[in-house]
């Protein structure tokens, strides 16, 4: 047997496995890392890792050792894993999370956006070389030799599952050791820590939440017969609260904490003097958040749903997965069972993790983004600054005709940070033994919190003399990607970020001391909703009565399997959550007059945008923004009787209409000429 395995043909293959492999895991982390430099690192600090990586990719290999078409296999694998390097070095360019295993199955999502990542003519050539090479894998297939018929199939077969049962042992022990994880906290870390090709098997791997041994209807029966008669009993048993439905605002801060408290710097003055002031009369505590660096969408995920990520599967985002076409239980549906309105304002882009699709499947009913907004500030990274929040919560309060839920998300405080020169800044950053590079983007950062917190300020001096009941939940959805660990920060844990509950009633003052602890984020809304005797929703009652239970984070994991991937025995006899039909503007665009200036049509209305486009009898037609007001195009571009739309466009995609305004009647008598005064002052 050993001499069949040891023949010329197995040789050659496994000679060419093992090159093969390791060009592969090399060109993977220089994808990664983009660096010469980083990748030497790497392979110097986890050489172990690095092997493995190689491995994984050898195991993929080693089917050519079975296959008969020896050449037409080696090609389909090899091209497989240069494409998971190449795609995974393009999406980190824009979206700093790394190519997963999920990305695969949104492939139609991905398509429209193509042009967030690549310009027109590497989108032409990428699909030149897509068909060149489908086409040269199916001559391959067609025309490639056929191993002879001294092949040794069973042999080979045997070989082949010796090397798997070796590979598993090397993973067992490579896990014992500590030197791979089974779970990343972070899936940007755990692709830079432990391997491309293993990030990306992980993922394939572990996903969604495994059904949990004593899953039955039986099991979801009795624990919500148990939440509903602790219900009862908390009901009978508490003391008299006055009964209100305030307006709720939940305010996700980007990468929001308090710099000050990293032992090795030295920072020039108090960089969030606010949100200290608030903490320190407020209830207040640290939120304990499962990501740390980017990752927003899953600390925002356990807040409006009050599910724990970690149940998911590693690295996995709901957002990107179930949440693509399956409806969750969330906050947004407990409070519509109260007739609230639930919105969500963003200072970015509408598709950003594909919220415009996931915040439809969790009951809210509008989302206005950046694409709807005049942001006339942004900082030097690009990001729109958060003052402009303050001007879209105000106005969707007054507004809609009920009482609000608000989940606002932050954007100032993102990454990268600049590394330039930050010489007059109002406060410095200062740390021994730090590059000056490092010390530029830290002191770029922490202007960038103050500034943060001063929309904070502003937004809570409106809502203090506002006339209706109003909360406000202010928290980090994560450390920034700093590079910290936890024994440089006083706190002693970078997965945790400050956070407050203010109110403009007076509750959250009197009983700062009674209600101020230290929470998970799945346990945030249900402690908000706790204080003003709200018990709506499934998840959230189990929060409100269970937290302190023996099985609490079992029954937690039985209750989100059952909800999302089980029969969903929960909701028996209450009806469907129903998606949404989401809102993009409560101020709708449109089109009131036109005016002529020499060979062009001044359209004057409301609301237009970076983002509104002008339409003709359905056809997109060139135009310019001048005002929120003005609009110009051609006059050749419309004939009488013609309809003229606005539309509001994706940022990452023209072709993707958010909202449009109602049809214009073009008629020539109703074109007034732009007179000189008017035209001096436009």
């Amino acid at each position: 047997m050993w001499k069949n395995i040891w023949n010329p043909s197995n040789r050659k293959v496994l000679c060419c496995n093992i090159v093969t492999a390791l060009a592969l895991d090399l060109f993977l982390e220089y994808m990664e890392r983009k660096s010469f430099s980083g990748l030497m690192q790497f392979i110097n600090d986890r050489t172990f890792v690095f092997l493995f990586n190689a491995l994984i990719i050898f195991m993929f290999l080693s089917i050519v050792f079975i296959a008969r078409k020896k050449m037409f296999t080696y090609a389909l694998i090899t091209a497989g894993w240069f494409l998971v390097g190449l795609v995974n070095g393009i999406v980190l360019n824009d979206r700093r999370t790394p190519f997963t295993a999920v990305d695969l199955t949104l492939a139609k999502s991905i398509l429209p956006i193509l042009r967030s990542y690549l310009e027109l003519w590497q989108i032409v050539g990428a699909i030149i070389l897509l068909i060149v090479g489908v086409i040269a894998l199916v001559s391959l297939y067609l025309y490639s030799p056929v191993a002879k018929k001294s092949f040794d199939l069973k042999t080979n077969v045997c070989m082949v599952l010796i090397m798997f049962l070796m590979f598993g042992g090397i993973t067992y022990v490579g896990v014992g050791r500590g030197q791979l994880i089974k779970d990343f906290d972070n899936l940007i870390a755990g692709y830079k820590d432990y391997g491309v090709a293993y990030g990306f098997c992980v993922t394939a791997m572990d996903t969604g939440i495994d059904r949990p041994i004593e899953y039955s209807k039986d099991r979801v029966q009795k624990l919500s017969q148990k939440i509903h008669k602790m219900i009862k009993e908390s009901d009978q048993q508490a003391e008299y609260k006055e009964e209100r439905r305030p307006n709720i605002i939940f305010i996700q801060l980007e990468s929001f904490f308090d710099l000050s408290t990293v032992k090795k710097l030295q920072v020039s003055e108090d960089p969030i003097p606010t949100f200290h002031k608030i903490q320190e009369e407020y209830t207040s505590g640290m939120l304990k958040v499962p990501v740390y660096g980017a990752g927003t969408i899953n600390t925002e995920f356990e807040v409006i749903t009050g599910m724990n990520v970690k149940y998911f599967g590693t690295g996995e985002y709901p957002y990107r997965s179930v949440l693509q076409n399956k409806t969750c239980d969330s906050i947004s549906y407990w409070l519509k069972e109260l007739s609230y309105e639930t919105s969500v304002i963003h200072n970015n882009n509408a598709s950003f993790y594909d919220r415009d699709t996931v915040f439809s499947n969790l009951g809210f009913d509008n989302f206005i983004t950046i694409e709807n907004m005049n942001v006339n500030s942004k900082n030097e990274a690009g990001w729109a600054k958060d003052e402009i929040l303050t001007k879209y919560i105000m106005d969707t309060m007054e507004r809609t005709s009920s009482k609000d839920l608000i989940y606002t998300i932050s954007v100032q405080g993102h990454g990268d940070y600049p590394t330039g020169p930050q010489d007059n800044a109002l406060i410095q950053v200062t740390g021994e033994g730090l590059s000056e590079s490092y010390l530029n983007q830290l002191t770029y950062y922490v202007n960038q919190t103050r500034e943060m917190d001063d929309f904070l300020k502003n937004l809570l001096e409106l809502l203090s003399k506002y006339d209706e009941d109003t909360m406000v939940i202010a928290y980090g959805d994560h450390l920034p990607g700093m590079d910290f660990e936890n024994s440089d920060l006083l706190c002693g844990n970078k997965y945790e970020t400050p956070y407050f509950i203010w109110d403009n009633f007076g509750y959250n003052k009197a009983n700062k001391k009674k209600e101020s602890e230290n929470l998970t984020s799945y346990q945030l809304a249900s402690k908000v909703l706790s204080e003003v005797d709200i018990q709506n929703g499934v998840i959230n009652q189990f929060h409100q009565t269970m937290q302190d239970s023996k099985n609490y984070k079992k029954n937690l994991k039985l209750l989100q399997y059952d909800m999302l991937y089980g029969a969903n025995f929960i909701r028996e006899g209450l009806d469907p959550l129903e998606a949404t039909e989401i809102c993009f503007s409560l101020n709708p665009v449109k089109v009131e007059s036109i005016k002529q200036d020499g060979k062009k049509y001044l359209l004057l209305g409301d609301n237009f945008t970076d983002y509104s486009r002008v339409y003709v009898n359905g056809i997109l037609v060139s135009s310019e923004v001048k005002s929120n007001h003005v609009m110009k195009i051609s006059a050749g571009s419309v004939k009488e009787g013609d309809e003229i739309t606005i539309h509001q466009v994706s940022k990452t995609n023209e072709n993707i209409t958010l909202n449009q305004s109602e049809s214009y009647e073009f008629h020539e008598r109703n074109v007034e000429p732009l007179y000189k005064q008017e035209k001096a002052f436009h």
